[in-house]
């Protein structure tokens, strides 16, 4: 998965379709644009928890990836282990590759 994950989520950062960390992601929830959230595999319990009750929330759909924040970082330019996609095609290639 990280293989082609992780170069779309780069895509999709230098897209502009990306919003990243906490307070990025929970105003894309709130807002109604967030598709998709992925979650790093080494966040706090509470991050977590905080993160997912606003996803429950706002019905969007989650996925903690087997991805240490360092490397999502990496993909995306900054140091992250929320990241909210925004856009509709790139939400579904993602749970595509995140499922295989």
């Amino acid at each position: 998965m990280n293989e082609k994950l992780l170069p779309l989520l780069g895509i999709a950062r230098r897209a502009g379709r990306l919003s990243l960390g906490f307070d990025a992601a929970t105003e894309s929830m709130q807002k109604g644009r967030a598709q998709l959230l992925l979650l790093a595999d080494d966040l706090s319990e509470r991050t977590v928890r905080n993160i997912t009750m606003t996803a429950r929330q706002t019905d969007t759909h989650i996925i903690v990836t087997n991805v240490p924040m360092t490397q999502l970082g990496a993909a995306v330019g900054k140091s992250t282990g929320i990241i909210s996609v925004n856009d509709k095609g790139f939400a579904e290639k993602m749970k595509t590759l995140c499922a295989e």
